[in-house]
């Protein structure tokens, strides 16, 4: 994936890349609906009105994350351009019939890093699962080594220099349609059967 094709100004929320039905049963298509077409688009309309006018307009997307975190003053413009750079990363993040065995340069690096792919997916669980109310987990890539973060609200790893390479959403309404509180079975479900480990390895080779 081109994420600098896919993040550059005019700022728009990118196309859905796969059916809405795609990621059923994990994710259903009526989650999808309201996660891509409601909250997604949301922030995309909310951070295009909010740079209107400023000197945030002619940036990437990416560029108006970074220089806004952590300018109290700009606080809204970053929670909405966070979350639409979060978001459309997070669909990358999954896929149909995901989940299994990574590529071989993936699973060499968790093996390095973490001890092996399995110990890799309990470090992104239990992120995912202990971040305190709404936020994101991360797989990332920083100085040769993968890490698993997790962050609250909007942030991102991006703020801090980081190289993101796939994340899960655990804010409620990724999942509270099809699990109600249940997020663990929702976190375990999509690193059993839809993350996209092939998107993680697009991600490294671009570092």
């Amino acid at each position: 994936m081109n994420t600098a094709a896919v993040f550059s100004h005019p700022i728009v929320q990118p196309p859905f890349p796969y059916e809405e039905t795609a990621l059923a049963p994990v994710i259903s298509a009526n989650t999808l609906a309201y996660h891509y077409g409601k909250h997604h688009k949301a922030y995309v309309d909310a951070v295009n009105k909010l740079i209107a006018g400023t000197a945030f307009a002619e940036m990437p997307l990416e560029q108006i994350v970074r220089s806004s975190a952590g300018q109290a003053a700009h606080a809204a413009i970053f929670n909405s351009a966070a979350q639409a750079w979060n978001h459309a990363f997070y669909w990358q993040s999954l896929r149909r019939n995901g989940g299994g065995e990574p590529p071989a340069a993936l699973t060499e690096l968790m093996d390095d890093s973490f001890g092996g792919i399995e110990q890799c997916k309990k470090e992104l669980s239990s992120a995912a699962v202990g971040q305190f109310g709404s936020g994101w987990a991360w797989l990332v890539h920083d100085q040769g080594r993968l890490k698993v973060v997790k962050t609250s609200d909007a942030h991102t790893p991006i703020e801090h220099g980081l190289k993101p390479l796939l994340t899960i959403d655990v804010w409620e309404h990724a999942y509270y349609l099809d699990y109600y509180n249940r997020r663990i079975d929702h976190v375990n479900a999509v690193l059993d059967k839809l993350i996209n480990w092939e998107f993680a390895l697009q991600n490294l080779r671009a570092v």
